[in-house]
């Protein structure tokens, strides 16, 4: 066989599509170059606060008109995110906020979530 196979327990496909499909997000700051989300999951938030779960933060570089290219940050704050055991969890959360915020432009991200920390190119 010379696809890769990605195996995923059930119980752990469920928990995926639970968070997704109950993610949202509030803008907290919006300058002309950047933009600032803060994150809620149905499972997860912040233990200082009780309130989000992370927040993203979206850098738009504009160097000409012709050349459009995004950084994206990501940072958890629930530390059960930085279990390793997690890390599909948040790979798949982490493209979803991705695809909703930013689309399909030239983006490098870069997620910051103990264990499960990792930087990422999104080429169109």
């Amino acid at each position: 066989m010379d696809g890769i196979i990605d195996f995923i327990d059930n119980r752990l496909k469920e928990q995926i599509d639970t968070e997704i499909s109950g993610m949202t997000f509030t803008k907290n700051f919006r300058s002309p170059s950047a933009e600032e989300w803060y994150i809620f999951l149905p499972s997860y938030k912040d233990p200082v606060t009780g309130g989000a779960t992370g927040k993203a933060i979206i850098h738009y570089n504009l160097y000409d008109t012709k050349q459009i290219f995004i950084n994206t940050t990501i940072i958890f704050d629930d530390p059960t995110l930085h279990e390793r055991k997690l890390y599909q969890v948040v790979y798949a959360i982490s493209d979803e906020i991705v695809n909703r915020l930013v689309g399909f432009a030239d983006t490098l991200l870069s997620v910051h979530s103990g264990e499960n920390s990792y930087n990422a190119e999104y080429k169109q």
